[in-house]
């Protein structure tokens, strides 16, 4: 099985845009949604499809609240845990 952090690549890639482009996320995933341009509407489908993808509680406030996406896989990671 994939790595959560792979696994949240190919989310961005398959679900985010910003100017109808795919949002570029570096191989270390620190990259901030918002810093990327992502509109905060979008965090919340985004969080939506984090949910269904990963089995974990998690808001859309609280998306958008991780500093990277680095920290939102730890969290993914920590709530399998």
């Amino acid at each position: 099985m994939a790595s959560t952090e792979d696994r949240l690549r190919t989310l961005v890639a398959e679900n985010l845009e910003v100017d109808g482009q795919p949002v570029e996320v570096p191989a270390d995933l620190n990259v901030s949604l918002s810093d990327a341009g992502v509109p905060s509407m979008d965090f919340v489908a985004f969080a939506k499809v984090v949910v269904r993808e990963f089995d974990v509680p998690l808001t859309p406030d609280e998306c958008a609240g991780f500093s990277t996406l680095k920290d939102l896989a730890s969290y993914i990671d920590g709530q399998a845990a």
